[in-house]
């Protein structure tokens, strides 16, 4: 057979969307499915939002996109507020989360480079991360899926087992730039990091004279219930990729980082031909009006805590196919049982009942619904949830 005209790269599914309403989606025959995988978090307002799709379409209209080699009024104007709510000087606008990545692990090496301490290239990553499918992306993460094939891959990474602070602590030496670390794992199978854990990197990051580079492209604006997932923390990276919720849909992501790590980075060290272009920057500014919003954060945790309650309330119920809830706000994971499939239970979910959710490493489906959610479709999510485990559990003998 013929390769297909789109690169065969992803298993797809027999979902095939044509239309969006908030927080549905509708196939090309009219079948309705609850979005609880909002593009795998990214979908943050739903499908449709009217204050985002304004913005869009008038700056289509507008202006869509020019050269970098000009002044832009609007990545001046988003980056300004995304500083004014992070732990950010400046920012990098990119087009994705993997090119974040890139740019952080760059902003990185340059600042030690400029330091007098070229040595300095090692970042100390994690077992089970992904930070996007890039070449600098896939060789920090350990995960021969992402790795094979790809070989050779860029070096100057080390890894260790995520939340196991002593053996990162003990990969330190004189070629070490830093840590880069999800907040919160998500592909991985959404593990949290513990506070010892986060806050233990910062403070060796602080006596050695290191970086540390947050990956909040998944758990970050507003998932959590927070804007940041550093805030639960308490600490402050030195530099963060962002993106997914940040565009709501349309492609857009940020490497942020404080003025100090970012020194190196001077005319000529970056580049990106899209990367914040207006139309790009239209979409942040949407997106950001709503996370703002007084009372919207707050109503992300309130969701996210009905949600999970509810989630633990059913587990006692099909405890043959449902383990235990993991996560914070609305980046939740449900842990199955040995006996079932994450990926498996997923698609019964999705072609079954009507319900998208995301499958993730551990074993683990990922609860990932927009920002915007009711308690409607919480309670409509759990039964079908309950559904899918009545019919996916097998009969007792």
């Amino acid at each position: 057979m013929p390769i297909t005209p789109l690169m065969p790269v992803y298993p797809r599914c027999g979902v095939r969307p044509v239309r969006g309403e908030g927080c549905y989606l509708i196939g090309e025959n009219g079948e309705r499915y609850l979005d609880f995988a909002a593009g795998i978090a990214v979908n943050a307002l739903g499908h449709g939002h009217p204050h985002l799709v304004k913005a869009i379409a008038d700056q289509a209209a507008t202006l869509m996109h020019v050269s970098n080699l000009y002044g832009s009024p609007q990545g001046e104007h988003l980056a300004q507020r995304i500083v004014d709510n992070s732990f950010a000087d400046t920012v990098f606008f990119t087009n994705s989360g993997t090119e974040a990545v890139e740019c952080a692990i760059k902003t990185a090496r340059r600042y030690h480079f400029v330091n007098g301490n070229p040595e300095r290239t090692t970042l100390i990553t994690f077992n089970n991360a992904f930070h996007g499918r890039t070449m600098g992306a896939i060789s920090a993460t350990n995960q021969p899926k992402m790795r094979d094939g790809f070989e050779p891959l860029l070096p100057g990474f080390a890894y260790a087992p995520f939340n196991d602070l002593d053996a990162a602590l003990a990969l330190i030496d004189e070629t070490t730039a830093g840590f880069m670390v999800e907040t919160i794992q998500g592909e991985g199978g959404v593990s949290a990091g513990s506070p010892e854990f986060i806050q233990g990197l910062r403070k060796a990051c602080d006596e050695h004279g290191l970086l540390l580079v947050l990956d909040e492209v998944q758990c970050g604006y507003g998932r959590t219930g927070k804007m940041w997932a550093y805030e639960h923390y308490g600490i402050t990276p030195d530099i963060m990729s962002v993106a997914k919720g940040i565009g709501g849909g349309f492609p857009l992501g940020a490497c942020l980082a404080t003025e100090e790590a970012a020194k190196g980075m001077v005319f000529g060290t970056h580049g990106s031909t899209y990367g914040g272009n207006p139309l790009a920057m239209a979409a942040g500014e949407a997106v950001l009006d709503v996370m703002l919003e007084p009372g919207f954060l707050e109503n992300v945790t309130a969701m996210g805590e009905r949600l999970r309650g509810a989630l633990e309330q059913m587990i006692p119920n099909h405890d043959d196919v449902f383990d235990s809830v993991r996560g914070k706000g609305l980046m939740l994971g449900i842990k199955l049982k040995d006996a079932v499939v994450a990926r498996d239970f997923v698609a019964h979910a999705r072609d079954a009942h009507g319900l998208l959710t995301v499958s993730a490493g551990e074993n683990v489906v990922r609860v990932l619904p927009p920002l915007v959610i009711e308690d409607s479709h919480i309670a409509e999510a759990i039964e079908k949830l309950s559904e899918a485990a009545r019919s996916y559990a097998p009969v007792a003998a």
